[in-house]
């Protein structure tokens, strides 16, 4: 028997611990750290009232984690449910409550339908049978992609006309909003957002560093941008690729490349053991092949599952 309850911050350390468990027991150790579940904790759009649950048993421990988190004004919805290896029949009462709040998100905010996504590691069989039988479909697989560094890194020859500029300027991170919102237009799941919006999320998470941040401009124009973070840097000690985006008008001019390459060099003058990013293997342009290209490999898989609902 167990006890539902509602989230708060202090839960932060009971959460990490059950979901390290659970991502020890499918992929062999945590895949997170306590920042991260604060920071999903205090994700603008999250309402740990309505939108999240704690189950825990009878002797207090925290066996199950649940939430939803709608995407701005949209009607897609961020689901998950993590429960305890060798815990049963807790799931099933989770996902009931994950697939009505989901359905109430979607009507406060004028949707007659929502569609939900869960990113399930490739190597859950379990889960991803489950998610099947809860009617989800396969929506996309993400990549997770990673190069060493064994010393310094050679930055890259910069094309002709460029310039780079940093994050802290706030001139420069509505620029680098405009090319992320335009160069991601049409990408799997996403979905556009205000500056102020686009700011407040970034500004939210403690892996945040603007200065990691990169606008490349051709010729004066605004282009490409990278947008550094250091999500991997206590766990792997790695820096991290959050977002890479060329306008497409500037596209097939190795600009991407030089933006990727120019972060490697980057993370090795920090002393960081390598970079990661994720990548969407069916994205609109051609990134996985020019990851390899890069150097970099492949090191796990999650799949992206969606249902209308």
């Amino acid at each position: 028997m167990h006890t539902i309850s509602r989230p708060r911050v202090d839960d932060a350390a009971a959460i990490h611990e059950l979901v390290a468990a659970y991502d020890t027991s499918v992929i062999g150790g945590p895949d997170s750290t306590l920042d991260d579940v604060v920071d999903e904790l205090v994700e603008p759009g999250f309402d740990r009232d309505r939108d999240g649950w704690l189950a825990h048993d009878a002797g207090g421990r925290l066996d199950g984690y649940a939430w939803v988190c709608r995407n701005g004004e949209s009607d897609l919805v961020d689901v998950e449910v993590i429960v305890r290896p060798g815990v049963d029949g807790l799931a099933d009462e989770l996902w009931r409550a994950v697939l009505d709040r989901a359905a109430e998100l979607g009507a406060e905010h004028g949707h007659d339908s929502v569609t939900l996504h869960i990113g399930v590691y490739r190597d859950d069989t379990a889960k991803q049978a489950r998610t099947k039988e809860l009617g989800f479909e396969p929506g996309t697989s993400f990549h997770r992609m990673r190069i060493d560094h064994d010393g310094p890194v050679r930055p890259p020859a910069a094309p002709p006309g460029l310039t780079l500029h940093t994050g802290e300027p706030e001139d420069v991170r509505r620029e680098a909003h405009r090319v992320h919102q335009e160069g991601f237009a049409e990408h799997f799941g996403f979905v556009p957002s205000s500056y102020d919006q686009w700011y407040e999320r970034r500004q939210a998470m403690t892996v945040t560093d603007w200065s990691q941040l990169t606008l490349a401009r051709l010729d004066g124009r605004p282009a490409g941008v990278l947008i550094g973070s250091n999500q991997f840097l206590p766990d792997e000690g790695c820096g991290y690729v959050a977002t890479l985006a060329v306008l497409p008008e500037f596209r097939g001019r190795g600009l991407g490349r030089f933006l990727l390459r120019h972060a490697f060099a980057a993370d090795a003058a920090r002393g960081r053991k390598g970079t990661i990013l994720h990548v969407d293997s069916n994205n609109t342009t051609p990134a996985l092949g020019l990851y390899e290209s890069a150097g970099m490999r492949q090191v796990m898989a999650i799949d992206v599952w969606r249902r209308r609902l």
